[in-house]
């Protein structure tokens, strides 16, 4: 039978080893149950060909969802692969800018001083600083020469993480804008969120240089260097980059503190320590360099020498943040909180004001308020006298005046020869830049004027006892009609010296003097003694119906003083360049022409002399000393004067308002004649009295009667006797 209907068994190669298969027609025995194979291991996965895992099942997605977010991933796709590659140009853009201003920077060295200006020192006449004006600039430091309290106080007030940010710092921008936006500002308006880094950008204009051709004005320079527009802010950031590549941070610091204004003038911290607190950046306290911090937010308003109280709240905050940041222990924070920065003695006098102003409007232009060298001025203030002034102002408007009151005060100090010693051009003494009173003010002079008028009678030939008519009087005034002046009285007082009527100040008898002497030798007297301003042409001009400053009255009464030549007032007696010993001008007024003779300006001080002692300026006079002056108070006491002197100074007071307004109840007799006391008591105060270069009247001889008239007939009779005897002898 054929096979072909057996089932064959599974063709398997045979073992390569091991046990033959039985011979044939052998019996065969029952195979053994095999056993069940063991699990299979896991097959090591292959590292280089890893097959994908198994996607678990998922819910098929609602197509219009996928639809759209489909298209949402192509834009991401779209606007990543277009800032990516954006954001690759700008690199390189920004890379190149920062490359090239790289270049363009000089020096660290060359940026320190940024002064546009020079400076201009003064000092008083014993030399010593009172008042600086321009751009003070105290030399160079560096972060490493100044103290480690002021390098430590900028940093914690204006940068905290000035040592590790690249030059911008974008966490500070983002904080200043939201800020901006929550106060409602404008993003860029209020904070800026600057670094140190970028301040001193700001502060070198960008590298831009002033050029007077190419602006039409340096303030126009100096507005668009501070301007902060999104561009102006791109260009600072590059900028700033810049500046970290080229320089150190420590090199960074120290353009900035050798630029950055502090306030009162000063540039640097150099020249703000110097003019605040009279030393050195080196050695100033936690305190002075808290207070020197906290300038550079708001340098003006927060001065100390504007406002120390605010000055010194600022600086407190400027402690805090220092001990925050871990430069001060709670300690040393308190006590410094505690014991705050004061003013120099020279700072905090500020006597330089008024007298600093004027002085510096006194000298040429090309080295005072527009010098471009660093100038020392020597002047004739007396910070003794000075001080006197402003307590004696002080005294009398705190005791004597109604509070609340407007009025104003000018007072103005000098020596015989001009030299002015002290000002004062307001009540509010310590202020710059303000206006002056005692040079800017021209006010009507009333009374104080009649000294020129009996000065001028007195060259003439006229007498101190001269009589004169103190009766109603009147005068036609071309175009005006009749004139008739009137006594402050109203009462006539007959037959006068001319003594008595300037002691009681009588109109009628000085327009009479005025009028038989001449206007026009009165006008010329008066002007020859320093009173620059146009004088009137009518006969009021006797009563002080021209106006004058306190400066020019003060002077011409020095004149008087000093034997009847004319004084020109000064405050300038050397100007130089700093480190030149030699100076390029002198003393720019003094002594001049005489302008009535030494006899009739010695009668003139005794009669004026009778003021203080007997008449209107009684309130005026001083224990122990001669004093000579004159009141004067204008028409509806609109302005009210007392001038006078002693041996050895002349003092003017002017009291009034600014706006013209009568004074109540103030003539120069009363207020003005108490502050001239005042100031004038403070002033001598440890002098010895000296009199007055007054000549002193002696009694007139005894007249012998007059003879009685001969008539014609008597002539005759004696002739013929007289010839008769000549013939025939007695």
């Amino acid at each position: 039978m054929s096979d072909s209907g057996r089932k064959k068994p599974p063709l398997v190669a045979e073992k390569r080893y091991g046990k033959a298969p039985p011979a044939k027609g052998k019996a065969v025995s029952k195979p053994k149950p095999k056993p069940k194979p063991k699990a299979k291991s896991k097959p090591k996965a292959n590292p280089q060909r890893r097959k994908p895992a198994r996607k678990p099942n998922r819910k098929k997605r609602n197509p219009i969802v996928a639809f759209f977010l489909n298209i949402l991933r192509w834009i991401w796709r779209m606007i990543w692969g277009f800032t990516w590659r954006v954001g690759v140009v700008v690199g390189l853009i920004v890379a190149l800018a920062v490359g090239y201003i790289y270049a363009t920077l000089p020096e660290m060295t060359d940026l320190l001083d940024g002064r546009a200006r020079g400076s201009v020192t003064l000092l008083d006449r014993n030399d010593q600083v009172f008042a600086w004006r321009g751009d003070q600039y105290g030399g160079v430091v560096t972060a490493e020469s100044v103290s480690p309290d002021l390098r430590n106080a900028v940093v914690a007030t204006e940068d905290k993480r000035f040592y590790r940010h690249f030059g911008i710092s974008p966490r500070g921008v983002a904080s200043a804008v939201r800020i901006n936006l929550s106060e409602g500002r404008g993003p860029l308006s209020g904070h800026g969120g600057s670094t140190i880094t970028q301040q001193t950008a700001k502060l070198l204009c960008l590298g831009v240089e002033y050029d007077a051709s190419d602006w039409e004005s340096e303030a126009e320079y100096v507005r668009d260097c501070r301007r902060t527009s999104l561009w102006r802010k791109a260009k600072e950031a590059i900028y700033a980059i810049a500046m970290e590549v080229k320089y150190t941070k420590n090199e960074i610091l120290s353009i900035y503190l050798n630029r950055a204004y502090m306030g009162g003038g000063a540039y640097g911290a150099e020249a703000a320590t110097q003019r605040y607190f009279g030393k050195p950046a080196a050695v100033v306290s936690p305190a002075e360099s808290a207070m020197i911090a906290g300038l550079l937010t708001a340098p003006s308003s927060l001065a100390p020498t504007s406002n120390l109280k605010r000055s010194q709240d600022r600086a407190a905050t400027i402690l805090r943040l220092m001990n925050e940041q871990g430069y001060l222990t709670d300690k040393e924070t308190a006590y410094w909180q505690a014991n705050p920065a004061t003013l120099s003695e020279a700072a905090e006098a500020r006597a330089g004001g008024y007298f600093a102003d004027w002085v510096m409007g006194s000298g040429p232009d090309y080295f005072t308020r527009n010098t471009t060298e660093d100038v020392i001025l020597k002047t004739t203030l007396d910070p003794r006298i000075q001080t006197a002034v402003e307590e004696g102002l002080k005294w009398v408007f705190e005791n004597k005046v109604r509070e609340g009151s407007k009025a104003q005060a000018a007072i103005v100090v000098m020596s015989a020869d001009g030299a002015v010693r002290a000002m004062v051009g307001g009540r509010d003494t310590k202020v710059s830049g303000a206006f002056n009173r005692a040079v800017q003010a021209k006010r009507q002079t009333g009374s104080a004027f009649k000294p020129f008028v009996y000065g001028t009678a007195l060259d003439l030939g006229y007498a101190h006892d001269d009589l004169v008519d103190d009766s109603p009087y009147c005068i036609n005034v071309p175009g005006s009609g009749q004139w008739c002046p009137r006594n402050y009285t109203n009462k006539h007082y007959g037959m006068v010296t001319l003594t008595d009527a300037l002691k009681n100040s009588l109109n009628v008898p000085a327009v009479k003097i005025s009028e038989s002497v001449g206007r026009d030798n009165v006008r010329k007297v008066a002007s020859e003694f320093g009173i620059e301003s146009d004088l009137a042409l009518g006969p009021a001009l006797a009563l002080g119906a021209s106006e004058s400053s306190l400066l020019e009255m003060t002077g011409a009464y020095a004149g008087i003083l000093n034997g009847g030549s004319s004084v020109t007032p000064y405050g300038l007696v050397e100007l130089r360049l700093a480190g030149d010993p030699n100076a390029l001008m002198g003393t720019g007024g003094g002594i001049g022409e005489r302008v009535i003779t030494e006899a009739a300006a010695r009668e003139l001080i005794y009669m004026m002399e009778k003021v203080v002692s007997e008449g209107t300026g009684r309130r005026a006079a001083l224990p122990g000393w001669q004093v000579a002056g004159k009141t004067g108070t204008t028409q509806a006491a609109r302005d009210a004067w007392f001038i006078g002197f002693t041996s050895d100074y002349v003092a003017g007071v002017w009291m009034g308002y600014d706006d013209n307004t009568p004074l109540t109840g103030v003539t120069g007799s009363g207020l003005p004649a108490e502050i001239w006391h005042e100031v004038m008591v403070r002033v001598h105060e440890g002098l010895t009295p000296a009199p007055l270069p007054a000549f002193v009247p002696k009694p007139k001889a005894k007249q012998q009667p007059k003879q009685k008239r001969k008539s014609p007939g008597d002539v005759i009779e004696d002739t013929v006797n007289s010839i008769l005897k000549d013939i025939f002898g007695n």
